[in-house]
């Protein structure tokens, strides 16, 4: 998926609640739908994009999100695949 597009989804996510009257509630429902709505590999994407560029392209309510959040949102690392063990037969 194009950075593009994830910031698209991003700010669209940020626009919905940047509504609301509570901002620390708003931020932290930012950071908690892309946690339970977007795939790992979606949310790596985006915040590499963070830690390139600084945000560019996100609204400000976003990127506060990401910062205050940040930690929630970063995937578990990949769970290593199993080694083949080989076992010699006599």
């Amino acid at each position: 998926m194009h950075i593009e597009n994830l910031i698209k989804m991003a700010n669209q996510i940020g626009g919905f609640f940047e509504a609301m009257p509570d901002r620390q509630e708003a931020l932290a429902d930012i950071s908690s739908h892309i946690k339970r709505f977007w795939e790992p590999r979606m949310r790596r994407a985006l915040l590499a994009h963070v830690d390139a560029t600084d945000g560019e392209g996100l609204d400000p309510i976003v990127r506060e999100s990401i910062a205050e959040n940040r930690v929630s949102l970063e995937p578990p690392p990949a769970a290593p695949l199993p080694s083949a063990s080989v076992s010699a037969t006599s």
